[in-house]
C-alpha cells in the first residue's frame, strides 16, 4: 500500500480507500487493459462497497493526473492501463477482442521520418494495429 499511497501524493491526489483500491487493482491485474466496468466488477468481487460512477470518477482523475492512459479501441468501451512511462503501441484481434502490447524501433523512427519529412517534429502519437489470425 506504501506504494499506492507515493504515487497518489505524487499525482497530487489525496489518498482515499476507493482510489487506493482502484490503483491497486490496476496495478495488479494480469490483463494490461481493463474497463470501468472491470474494475467495478472487480471491487466487487472483493466486497467493497464503490459506486460505478465513483470508479469513473477515479478513472478520470488517474487519467488527468497522468497515472494511467485512457484508449478506445474500435466500437468497446474505452479501457485503462497503468502509465509506466515505456511507449508500446498496440495490436487489437478483432475477432477475440484481445490487445496484444508491442514495440518497435523500426516503426518509431519510420513515424518520426514521415513527420520530419513533412516539416514536423514529432511529439507523440499512438498506433493501433486491428489483426485477425492468419488463414495459412
Amino acid at each position: 500500500m506504501k506504494d499506492e499511497n507515493r504515487d497518489l501524493r505524487k499525482a497530487g491526489l489525496k489518498v482515499t480507500v476507493p482510489r487506493l483500491k482502484i490503483l491497486q487493482i490496476l496495478e495488479e491485474i494480469n490483463e494490461s487493459h481493463m474497463s470501468a466496468e472491470d474494475v467495478y466488477r472487480k471491487l466487487l468481487e472483493a466486497g467493497d462497497d464503490v459506486s460505478i460512477a465513483t470508479v469513473y470518477r477515479v478513472l478520470t482523475q488517474f487519467e488527468s493526473a497522468g497515472l494511467i492512459t485512457r484508449h478506445n479501441f474500435d466500437s468497446g468501451p474505452a479501457v485503462y492501463e497503468i502509465d509506466r512511462g515505456i511507449h508500446h503501441d498496440h495490436m487489437v484481434n478483432v475477432d477475440s477482442g484481445d490487445v496484444i502490447e508491442f514495440q518497435s524501433s523500426e516503426i518509431e523512427a519510420l513515424q518520426k521520418a514521415i513527420a520530419t519529412k513533412h516539416g514536423f517534429d514529432l511529439v507523440g502519437h499512438n498506433l493501433v494495429l486491428y489483426v485477425k489470425e492468419a488463414k495459412r
